[in-house]
């Protein structure tokens, strides 16, 4: 018998919680346990009814959103999910990632109930990867910064090609400040993430970071010391010009990858414009994207490593490659840093 995922609705609309409920009613796998009017009775049901996932609003009476995450973890991790409202709740969303929150869901901004019935398949798909993600992993690691020396070698690697997820916030927020302002080679990341989240994430990365991080921008050239990081909504695609530099190109095509950015067309791109020259990161998230472009590099005589199970949020898109036999190295979190500077 299957276990049910039991569920909470947090959301200070009577009617945002009646359709949500009514949306995760239609999974076999869900149970909704109970439902919440803000973040302070949630605390109290959370305690009451112990369920496997929160979904919570963000903009809630006597405690928002952010403010629940950071109680009820600090009390005990649960897996939560956010529901945004919007784009504009960017800033919010992304404390209440660093926070904790395993994940978020753009509501749409219109609350009719077709409108939000559209989201159905994407809520449910996240509630049952949220009930996977190990609670005890929920803690955000805090972001450090550990000086590297470098010995002058010739490089083989000209640029590092990331592909993360699920748990990809947290995971970036850790790694990047681990690398110094001459870290050698550029880095060009896919993160998947709702349109309008990932130019204000960049430039967060970039506060904590001594790279620069920044949105790809059509055109934009990789240089050393430097991180771009996909636009959500356009694939990233590197390219090469007669000069040798390279270079980004954003596109809506190829329109059938399951993503918009797509790991795979990223690492595809690399590995056709600078064949062994390539190293493939492939971080936690859920399916499989990056599996396919892991074999692209492979196959041009690159190299991929992926991080390990261990510390993982959702152990899918690593596992994939891994699976496939395309993994050359596995490393933690904890210790991704490092191995990408051996590699490289």
């Amino acid at each position: 018998m299957t276990t049910l995922i039991r569920t909470l609705i947090v959301d200070d609309s009577a009617f945002v919680r009646k359709v949500v409920r009514e949306m995760l009613g239609r999974s076999p796998f869900i149970q909704v346990v109970g439902m919440a009017r803000d973040g302070e009775e949630a605390l109290e049901m959370v305690a009451e009814l112990n369920p496997d996932v929160v979904t919570c609003d963000m903009v809630m009476p006597r405690l928002d959103g952010v403010g629940f995450v950071r109680a009820q973890m600090a009390r005990k991790p649960v897996s939560i999910l956010i529901l945004s409202a919007s784009a504009e709740d960017g800033p919010r969303v992304l404390e209440a990632i660093e926070a904790g929150a395993v994940d978020f869901v753009q509501k749409p901004t219109a609350l009719a109930t077709d409108e939000l019935l559209n989201i159905r398949d994407e809520l449910i798909e996240k509630v049952k990867t949220a009930a996977r993600a190990p609670v005890e992993k929920l803690h955000p690691a805090s972001a450090v910064s550990v000086p590297t020396v470098y010995r002058p070698h010739p490089l083989k690697v000209e640029v590092v090609v990331l592909g993360i997820s699920t748990g990809g916030p947290q995971a970036l927020r850790y790694l990047l400040p681990q690398f110094p302002a001459d870290f050698p080679v550029p880095i060009a990341m896919v993160l998947h993430m709702p349109v309008g989240y990932t130019a204000l994430f960049a430039e967060h990365l970039n506060e904590l970071s001594k790279l620069k991080v920044t949105e790809a921008r059509e055109g934009d050239f990789l240089r050393p010391g430097m991180a771009l990081l996909a636009p959500a909504g356009r694939h990233l695609l590197l390219k090469r010009n007669g000069n040798g530099s390279i270079f980004a190109v954003l596109a809506t095509q190829p329109i059938e990858k399951p993503h918009r950015p797509s790991v795979d067309v990223l690492f595809q791109s690399a590995a056709e414009e600078l064949r062994e020259k390539v190293l493939g990161v492939v971080m936690t998230g859920m399916g499989d994207d990056g599996k396919q472009g892991s074999a692209w590099i492979k196959a041009q005589g690159g190299r991929v490593i992926t991080e390990s199970e261990s510390s993982c949020i959702i152990y899918g898109m690593p596992r994939s490659v891994a699976e496939a036999g395309l993994s050359d190295a596995s490393f933690s979190l904890q210790t991704m840093a490092e191995g990408i500077m051996k590699f490289i």
